[in-house]
């Protein structure tokens, strides 16, 4: 089976995207690809690390390129359910009805981001649970469906707590994000130093960069929705055979977790275009372990399957056709460049295929050629808005 042209095109726009922000954020690879594959697996990340470690910064460049409401908050013991859900609806209250006001708050939101999860409040915790595990939020006496794609949670720690046990369980996915190593420290500055630069901008109210809008939620879940349809049956048995292993080596991995690896294994497939999973795509695993000391467990079960796959995590050049893919997407956009900050985005997006058909194709002139075209015409758009 070829999956649809609806299809393929968002898979291409998230792949653009995964690209682009790799390219914009140091040592961030496996987090993208995880934001990626939660997001259209509807699955939660649950990122463990020091702050300072660009999580919010990753986060919301990737909720605004894929053209998603956002909703972003540090929590705290302090923090009030209003703060996240919204104000009483006392006009609602005075005829005798209790319901929250939840416009522009988390339960309207389609991709959400709270840092220091595990700091609110039992009435907090006990209100996310319903969204974390059933997309729901309880408004009174309604069930309130709430349309977020992923929720993306960060803590320094994992607490002990067993009483925040089902709540921490309800992020399947797990990311331990510590800071870049110091061999990519240069490359750390470089990149961080356009980020600043971009919010210094913001700031002043001067034009950006910011890429935004190349994929509508609406797609997002359309690409959800195909996941029943990638072929499992092949891979089951392999499946099996690794949940035990896991097993074996005293990872805990619960019905829950292994029903719910399976389900990540499909989206890789998708997400890679194919509609029958292989060994490569097992690489989701590596990060549903719920404890920190059980990573290494997992990865001496996981890693030599995806070696023997041949996965590579090292830098390999794409195929000409996906480069073209790029600038197609990018193409797409030329209409749309009004204003100063979105040619300037735009030229971000083709100074980056630019610098790729250098750096892995020797500067192919047939492929560097349309690109160069491409980056003209928007120099020319940037000179006529000055004018």
């Amino acid at each position: 089976m070829s999956w649809p042209e609806r299809v393929r095109s968002a898979i291409k726009k998230l792949e653009f995207i995964h690209r682009a922000l790799k390219d914009r954020f140091t040592d961030r690879d496996e987090a993208v690809d995880l934001l990626g594959l939660a997001t259209v697996c509807r699955e939660n990340l649950l990122i463990v690390g020091p702050p300072g470690t660009a999580k919010t910064d990753l986060i919301s460049r990737y909720a605004a390129m894929l053209d998603m409401q956002s909703f972003q908050y540090l929590l705290s013991r302090f923090t009030e359910p209003s703060e996240l859900f919204g104000p009483i609806d006392f006009g609602a209250f005075q005829k005798g009805t209790y319901r929250i006001r939840t416009e522009g708050m988390l339960p309207e939101a389609d991709l959400v981001f709270l840092d220091e999860v595990f700091q609110g409040s039992s009435a907090i915790l006990n209100s996310l649970l319903a969204i974390l595990n059933e997309r729901v939020f309880h408004n009174g006496a309604t069930r309130q469906r709430v349309p977020a794609v992923t929720v993306v949670g960060a803590t320094n720690t994992i607490p002990d707590d067993p009483s925040l046990h089902a709540f921490g369980d309800r992020f399947v996915l797990r990311l331990r994000l510590d800071r870049v190593e110091d061999g990519h420290v240069p490359d750390l500055i470089e990149k961080g130093w356009a980020l600043e630069t971009e919010r210094i901008r913001e700031a002043t109210g001067e034009a950006t960069d910011r890429e935004e809008g190349y994929i509508k939620a609406d797609d997002v879940r359309h690409l959800h929705g195909r996941l029943p349809e990638v072929k499992l049956a092949d891979i089951r048995p392999e499946y099996s055979r690794l949940v035990c292993q896991i097993r074996a080596e005293g990872v805990e991995f619960s019905d829950r977790r292994a029903l719910k690896g399976l389900k990540l294994v499909a989206g890789a497939a998708l997400l890679r275009g194919a509609d029958t999973p292989s060994v490569q795509d097992f690489w989701p695993l590596r990060h549903i372990w719920v404890h920190p000391e059980e990573a290494g467990g997992i990865r001496n079960v996981i890693d030599p399957c995806l070696a023997g796959a041949g996965v590579s995590l090292g830098r390999t050049a794409r195929p000409a056709a996906d480069i073209t893919g790029d600038l197609e997407i990018l193409r797409g956009h030329e209409s749309t460049l009004v204003s100063e900050a979105a040619i300037g985005a735009h030229l971000v997006s083709l100074n980056r295929l630019r610098r790729e058909l250098i750096i892995d194709r020797g500067g192919n002139r047939e492929l560097l050629q349309p690109v160069e075209e491409a980056i003209q015409r928007a120099m020319e758009k940037l000179e006529v808005s000055h004018v």
